[in-house]
């Protein structure tokens, strides 16, 4: 299916590894000159020279963190203009709230919700003017089904949930949509690194967690960065603008319920 994006222009955030990198794969595949970020330059170039490789569009780099002023002054600077935003950024750390203090909230409500907000503030007149737009927001399955150990991600994306499904129905007469992927188990750093915490603190092999981990999903497998991909290029595809406020759960059948 040709996604007619060829020649558009994208941000994507957080790309040099994981569901960042899957996103911006697709969306270059797809024609999409995208300009990615990342806190270090030495993987984001990696991941550059990677999807630059497959052929498709244009590949800008901006080392930067994306959480700050700073840093959305600079992506923004590289592409004032995108026709897509894909926003993302790490999680917060797992762990128990009572021992999370106030800078350790704002921190976690910077990263997960204020920052998509603010650059969808920056970007999305210009799209609407250009009658084209597509903001696609990587949170969480935590938002549908809380994460007991991850109470800082349910909160602050939460919180972005609640702030999209107001503004993506103001946006849509005008052919901007703005949806929300919420990724489950998937094969990344991020994930693989919680599993490693977690069998340390019960003294568990991380190989037999991360099997049992797997075999617990109705899939029978984590899901891979690259599938995640072409789900968000299909999200920001013309044939995608009846499409919009929507938290699309992608995580093997793992949430049990019917709605």
């Amino acid at each position: 299916m040709d996604l007619g994006l060829a020649g558009k222009k994208a941000i994507v955030c957080a790309a040099s590894k994981g569901l960042g990198k899957g996103c911006a794969s697709s969306l270059a595949n797809n024609g999409v000159d995208v300009t990615i970020c990342a806190r270090t330059s030495e993987t984001l170039e990696a991941a550059a020279e990677e999807i630059r490789a497959l052929g498709g569009g244009a590949v800008t780099t901006v080392a930067c963190d994306i959480t700050t002023e700073e840093g959305r002054a600079a992506i923004l600077d590289a592409c004032p203009s995108p026709d897509i935003l894909v926003n993302n950024a790490g999680g917060p750390p797992p762990g128990d709230f009572r021992d999370w203090d106030r800078d350790v909230w704002i921190a976690a409500v910077d990263a997960n919700m204020l920052t998509p907000i603010f650059l969808i503030k920056a970007t999305v007149d210009g799209m609407i003017e250009r009658k084209f737009g597509r903001v696609v927001n990587i949170t969480s399955s935590s938002v549908k089904a809380p994460i007991e150990v991850l109470g800082l991600s349910n909160g602050a994306r939460a919180g972005l949930t609640g702030f999209i499904a107001g503004v993506a129905r103001k946006t849509v007469g005008a052919n901007v949509t703005i949806n929300n992927l919420l990724p489950g188990a998937f094969d990344t750093d991020r994930m693989n690194g919680n599993i490693a915490a977690a069998a340390k603190k019960t003294g568990a092999d991380v190989a037999e967690m991360t099997k049992k981990r797997a075999a617990s999903i109705p899939a029978g497998r984590f899901g891979d960065p690259y599938e995640f991909g072409e789900y968000c290029a299909f999200l920001c595809s013309a044939q995608a603008g009846y499409i919009t406020g929507q938290n699309l759960l992608i995580d093997g059948g793992n949430y049990p319920g019917t709605f």
